[in-house]
C-alpha cells in the first residue's frame, strides 16, 4: 500500500466512527428516519452527477434502497437512539458475521471452521454486552441493532446480484431513493419534523451536513478508491478501527460509559470479525460490486 492509501484507510474508520457518534446526538434534534433521509438527500445531490444513470436496473435498485438503507437504518438508528453509541457500534459488526452466514445458506458459499469460529466468537461477544446490568430494559434495541445488521447484509446479497453496476453509481442511486422512502418512513411513524426543523441549531445542521457530505459521500468515495486499487486483504484490517474510533468519540464526544463487560465483549466480537472477514487471497466486500 502507498502512503496514500494508507492515509485513506486511516481516514475511512475516522470519518464513519465519528459519523455514528455525531448521529447519536443528531438524533436528539431529529427523529431517526427524518435525519437519514436528510443524509441521503445531501449524499445524492453530491453524488448522482458523477455517474450514469444505471437504466434496466432501477426497480432492483429501488428494493436494494428500500432494503439496505430505509428499513437496515430505521432498525440501526431508531436502536442507537435508545443505547450508547459504543454498544450499538459493537453490535452493528454483527454485519461481517451475518453476511457470511447468508452466503453460506444462499449462495452456497463455504465457510469453513475459521470463519464459523470467528462468527461464534462475535456473537458470544455480542451476547456478553447485551447481558450488561446497565442494559437491563434496553435489550429490545440492541436486538433492533441486530436485526439492522442482518437487514444490512440482506441488501448486500441483492447489490451483488448487479455486478455490472459500479459501487459509487449503487451510493449515488441508492441514496436518490432512499431519502424520499424516508422521509415517507418519517411522515408515516414520526411526529414533530417542522419543529425539530425550525428549532435546530447551526451545530445540529452542521450533524446533518457531516453525515451527509462527510460520512456517506466522501468516506464511501474513499473507501471504494481503496476498494478499486487495492486488495481486500490489505484493506479489511483498517475497517475494524471503526468500532474504536467509534467507542473513542462515543467516550470523550458524548460521554459514553465504557465497562470492562463492554471492553471484554468488544474484543471478542473484533476478534470474531477478523478471523470471519481477513482472508490471505484477495476478495472484495459486496458493497462494492
Amino acid at each position: 500500500m502507498s502512503p496514500v492509501h494508507i492515509l485513506l484507510a486511516l481516514l475511512v474508520p475516522a470519518v464513519w466512527g465519528l459519523g455514528f457518534a455525531l448521529a447519536k446526538l443528531g438524533m436528539d434534534q431529529f427523529p431517526p428516519f427524518l435525519i437519514m433521509s436528510m443524509r441521503f438527500a445531501i449524499s445524492a445531490l453530491v453524488l448522482v452527477w458523477f455517474v450514469k444513470p444505471p437504466w434496466g436496473h432501477m426497480r432492483m435498485i429501488f428494493l436494494i434502497a428500500m432494503v439496505s438503507a430505509t428499513i437496515q437504518y430505521g432498525f440501526t438508528f431508531y436502536g442507537l437512539r435508545s443505547l450508547d453509541a459504543s454498544t450499538a457500534v459493537i453490535v452493528v459488526q454483527l454485519e461481517a458475521p451475518f453476511l457470511a452466514l447468508l452466503g453460506a445458506v444462499f449462495l452456497k458459499e463455504r465457510l469453513g471452521w475459521k470463519k464459523v469460529s470467528g462468527m461464534v466468537l462475535a456473537f458470544g461477544g455480542v451476547g456478553l454486552i447485551a447481558g450488561e446490568p446497565r442494559l437491563d430494559g434496553s435489550l429490545l434495541y440492541v436486538g433492533m441493532v441486530c436485526a439492522g445488521a442482518l437487514t444490512w447484509a440482506i441488501g448486500q446479497l441483492m447489490i451483488r446480484q448487479l455486478k455490472e453496476v459500479s459501487g459509487l453509481a449503487m451510493l449515488a442511486w441508492v441514496s436518490v431513493f432512499a431519502a424520499p422512502q424516508m422521509f415517507v418512513a418519517s411522515m408515516l411513524v414520526e411526529s414533530g419534523q417542522l419543529q425539530a426543523i425550525s428549532q435546530a441549531s447551526i451545530e445540529q445542521w452542521g450533524i446533518v451536513l457531516y453525515l451527509g457530505l462527510i460520512m456517506t459521500a466522501i468516506g464511501y468515495l474513499a473507501w471504494y478508491t481503496l476498494v478499486k486499487s487495492v486488495p481486500f486483504s490489505s484493506i479489511a484490517p483498517f475497517l475494524l478501527l471503526t468500532p474504536v474510533t467509534t467507542l473513542c468519540f462515543g467516550y470523550f464526544v458524548i460521554g459514553d460509559v465504557f465497562t470492562v463487560a463492554m471492553a471484554a465483549g468488544s474484543a471478542m466480537v473484533l476478534a470474531g470479525i477478523a478471523i470471519t472477514t481477513i482472508q490471505r487471497r484477495t476478495a472484495l466486500p459486496l458493497a462494492s460490486d
